[in-house]
């Protein structure tokens, strides 16, 4: 048999929920319910967890 492609995979963008602003570190915000270490990801209109589907929509 012939061996199978490997797909490419996207490198994780985890370091993109981090700002550095002088000597503090920002993180994005954490699911209140997974708790800490849980990044919630930022979309248009809402900030969703991927865990447990946690969704906070964002005000205009």
């Amino acid at each position: 048999m012939a061996k199978k492609k490997v797909k490419n995979k996207k490198p994780s963008q985890r370091w993109k929920a981090y700002k550095i602003s002088g000597d503090k570190i920002e993180k994005s915000r954490f699911c209140p319910k997974c708790g800490s270490g849980i990044i919630l990801a930022k979309h248009k209109d809402r900030l969703y967890c991927g865990g447990c589907h946690y969704t906070e929509f964002l005000k205009k």
